[in-house]
């Protein structure tokens, strides 16, 4: 077992009506608050309303059309100017993890005198960072339980993982019943992306039993549970532990004590949907059990034997080789099962793009260390077994 240094400061209210409690928790952050949200669905299913009701006494500043895979301009340039001109005391986050990981990298450039990128590429630490609380509406990220987030620039092709102890949520609200009327498409990518987080933790060197079974444990809870929120979008038993246990994903606690893998697939992903604007959880969804298939070797093979075993039930009588590849399968075969597109020809990435694009990741996360390393060429061919 690893050491490790551990600190989890995020209050999390979770359940039906929780929201109620928002002006008691907000009035301990100041009064002046910047509210931020995407699209509009939030106003849609009343939520919206509902929070100008909760903070009828606080001073609102708003920031909207934040969007999936969050834009550094404008959104978080905006939100930042937005903070500084208005004197912002807390920012509430209303919607799904992009919102809230735009709204952690204003948090931080809210409290810094230079340009924010300078922040989110580590040229420069945060010294200070705006209180954020958060109502979550999508079960996907774990943004809400877990100091980081992922920001994208657009003109340079750049989806960086942002990550600082400052930007733990001060107060994330989880009410099951707001992810109701998410769409299935987004369901499903929300339940990949959850489980490649585990998945990302599960495959590495070093691990425990703990953690081993606990990571098990939460992916068989995600599969079975996004089924069954596919087919009752308002099982709320289902909705309820899909979110926590998204809630968990990012958060470490899945694997305290492991060794590090260096977050492989979502290290390739972050290109795919710099470049191309996909979906993150779809994306993931589609290299996946090639990266999978990849690294298969008489150096892994062990891990993927366990995972077939206790996650999928595969005889453990088999060859483990032969376990290792139905596991594969199994994983291609529950994500396309949920609806996913299972190739990247199918969400619009062609061949065209794929060396500039396995170059930018060898270039930018260091997968070259990686419990299974990756160079040019790897992620090159990971990418095109994955059209």
């Amino acid at each position: 077992m690893q050491s490790f240094d551990y600190m989890t400061p995020t209050r999390l209210i979770f359940g039906k009506g929780v929201v109620e409690q928002l002006p008691e928790v907000m009035t301990g952050y100041g009064k002046k608050v910047l509210l931020t949200y995407g699209g509009g669905s939030i106003k849609k299913m009343g939520l919206y309303d509902k929070v100008k009701e909760l903070l009828s006494d606080f001073e609102i500043y708003e920031l909207s059309g934040i969007q999936p895979n969050p834009k550094y301009d404008p959104s978080v340039l905006d939100g930042v100017r937005i903070c500084k001109e208005n004197d912002i005391d807390v920012i509430l986050a209303v919607g799904g993890g992009s919102v809230l990981d735009c709204s952690k990298a204003i948090a931080a450039g809210a409290k810094y005198d230079g340009d924010p990128w300078d922040l989110i590429s580590y040229k420069v630490k945060a010294q200070a960072a705006l209180p954020i609380v958060d109502i979550i509406t999508l079960a996907a990220t774990g943004s809400e339980y877990d100091p980081g987030g992922v920001i994208s620039r657009t003109e340079t092709n750049d989806k960086i993982g942002y990550v600082d102890p400052l930007l733990f949520p001060a107060v994330s609200f989880l009410d099951p019943t707001f992810t109701f009327t998410v769409s299935k498409k987004q369901t499903a990518a929300g339940c990949a992306d959850a489980m490649n987080h585990i998945m990302e933790q599960y495959f590495c060197e070093d691990s425990t039993l703990l953690n081993d079974g606990f990571m098990e444990a939460a992916l068989k809870s995600l599969m079975i549970n996004a089924q069954k929120c596919l087919e009752n979008p308002e099982d709320y038993t289902a909705r309820a532990e899909m979110m926590l246990c998204c809630t968990y994903g990012c958060n470490r606690i899945y694997s305290l004590g492991n060794s590090q893998s260096g977050w492989p697939c979502h290290g390739m992903e972050h290109a795919l949907s710099a470049y191309y604007d996909i979906t993150h959880g779809e994306g993931l969804a589609i290299i996946t059990p090639r990266w999978m298939k990849h690294i298969l070797s008489d150096k892994t093979v062990d891990r993927f034997v366990k995972y077939g075993i206790n996650v999928f039930g595969i005889d453990a009588s088999l060859d483990g080789f032969e376990i290792a590849e139905k596991a594969i399968q199994a994983t291609h075969d529950f994500f396309e099962s949920m609806g996913i597109p299972m190739h990247l020809r199918d969400v619009g990435i062609d061949e065209s793009r794929i060396e500039e694009m396995a170059q930018h990741v060898a270039d930018n996360e260091g997968l070259e260390n990686a419990w299974a390393p990756l160079l040019k060429e790897d992620i090159a061919r990971i990418f095109t077994d994955s059209l």
